[in-house]
Parts: C-alpha cells; structure tokens; sequence
C-alpha cells in the first residue's frame, strides 16, 4: 500500500500550519483513493517527518511517497528532508520510500500568480506604464533557489504589459524588500504591487501587511498594494497532484537529490534539521532560509498543531 507524506516548512504562526492542514484535506477527495495520505512537518508544528513516517507505516504502508510542499528546491529540500528519508529508510528497510520535487520554476504557479494579481485589483490584460510589481521571496542562503526566483520575475514580466517586474526578499540575502521598493520608486514607478512569493501566511506575512502601511505613510504620492499568497488556489493542488504522480511513476528527480544527499553525508555528515523552539524571543525570520549545516535548536513548540490524514 502507498502513502503520500505531504511536508510542509511548519510556522510560528499556528493559522499558517492550519492553512497547510485543510489545504490538504480538501486535495484528499481528487486524488487517487489507493493512496493513504498524511500530513508532517519540518519544524514548528506537529508532527515532525519522523512521525509522519511512522503514522504511515502503522497505517500499513508498503511505500512511503514522501512531497514536500515547498516552493524552491533549497537547503530543506536538498538537505534537511533527505536526511529524514534516510533516517526512515534504516527504521523500517522494508519499507520503500520514494521522494518527490518542489513546485520549482513551475509555469502554472504564473497562473496563481496572474490571479493574485487580478484579485488585488491589477488589470493583466492592459497596459502599466507607470506600474511596478515586486515579487517577493523569503530569500535563503541557497544561490540557485534565490536566482530561481529571478527566473520566475522575468517570466512574470513576460506574460504581462508591464513596465517594470522587480525581486526582493524578506531576509538572509539582498535585495531586501525596502531595497526593491526604493529601486522601484526610482525607476519612475507611481504604483507597486507587491507579490508575495509565499505559499501560506505566516510571521512574514504578518511583517510584510506593516511594511506596506509604513510605505503607504512614507511615500505619500506612490500608491501601494498588497496581493495575497497562494493560498488555497487550485492550480496549487494540481501542482502537488503532479509531484505525487511523478514520483509514484518513478519520474521524479527526487532519486538524484538522495543520491546527492548520501554524497553529501559522505564528506559533510548527516544534515539534520531540529528545531524545538520556545518562541519567546525575537526573530527577524521565519526559518526558511538554507543554511547546509545541521539545525539543533532546543526550544519549545508552543501552540503546536496536528497533522492531516486521510
């Protein structure tokens, strides 16, 4: 029997992990009834892959598929989830686990992207000669992830009639997000919208609702707009629903990213990535960023939600 392990990042915010968790639950119905489905975490929420991993096989797996719900292919994914994979591989050999890809530099994420646009109220069928859209990522330490990201602004900047598609990130790597707006405004931009580059809310999602008010108050004759993450967006389910079939299929690149992963073992060690935070103290991100070192943070979770199952 085969399961599917959906891993989301996890978040500070308790409502970002809710959104991960009825996400997939309402995927649950279109997808293939053989497949047992459940729900984990790589930090901040319950449960983590390692637990994830044994509620399918107590469910009686035969074969865990194993999709991370992650937008870049980054440190997490080429690190930090592998490493569980491993983990469960020598707990349960007989038990096969198969790994699927990120979203990646996908085109239909345009089509979110596009939508998102329209709900804030950005015509894409006409012109902006005056308009600046800011795609915003979270930023990482990953240069192939953060230069993805530029890829996916300029396919951006293609479908539409727009003056100007610029990219900043929150944290960890520039341009920051004030860097890019400041870049905007001096290329003769009237308006910006920012895009988020984000899968589900979250602490810098919450951050990035204050920077507009405070670009709003300083910048008085620029109009600023706020679009919405993915979110609940169909086109999201359909993308997931392609990294589940690719790798039941045997066609994911997933086999070559633990193949790297057991090279990178060989010279660096295991890569865990444990995070037990108490959330008392401050941050100035939200923990998506790829560092390839190993994560052992003792905090406490609080607010911990569960994971889905089928």
């Amino acid at each position: 029997m085969k399961a599917v392990l959906f891993v989301g990042h996890g978040s500070r915010l308790a409502s970002g992990n809710e959104e991960v968790l009825h996400f997939i639950e309402n995927m649950i119905p279109a997808m293939d009834e053989r497949f047992l489905v459940e729900t984990c975490f790589l930090e901040f929420a319950v449960p983590n892959i390692s637990k994830g991993i044994d509620n399918c096989v107590k469910r009686g797996a035969t074969e865990v598929i194993v999709i991370p719900i992650i937008l870049l292919h980054a440190g997490h994914s080429k690190l930090h989830i592998p490493a569980e994979i491993e983990d469960g591989k020598t707990k349960y050999p007989e038990v096969k686990f198969t790994y699927g890809q990120t979203i990646g530099v996908h085109h239909d994420v345009l089509t979110i992207l596009t939508d998102r646009l329209e709900e804030a109220g950005f015509d894409t069928t006409a012109e902006h000669a005056e308009t600046a859209i800011l795609l915003i990522g979270r930023g990482g330490s990953d240069a192939d992830a953060n230069s993805d990201i530029y890829k996916i602004s300029r396919l951006l900047w293609e479908k539409l009639n727009v003056k100007w598609v610029e990219t900043a990130f929150m944290g960890v790597t520039d341009p920051h997000v004030d860097e890019g707006i400041e870049r905007c405004i001096r290329l003769g931009a009237k308006k910006v919208v920012m895009l988020p580059y984000f899968l589900f809310t979250g602490v810098l999602m919450e951050r990035m609702e204050d920077m507009l008010i405070g670009y709003q108050e300083h910048y008085h004759d620029r109009e600023f707009i706020l679009a919405k993450y993915f979110g609940y967006h169909p086109t999201l389910q359909n993308i997931l629903q392609e990294r589940v079939i690719e790798a039941s299929e045997g066609r994911s690149s997933g086999a070559r990213d633990l193949e790297n992963y057991r090279k990178h073992v060989e010279e660096h060690g295991h890569a865990h990535h444990h995070h037990h935070h108490d959330h008392d103290h401050h941050h100035d991100h939200d923990h998506d960023h790829d560092h390839h070192h190993d994560h052992d943070h003792d905090h406490d979770h609080d607010g911990q939600v569960v994971g889905t199952s089928k």
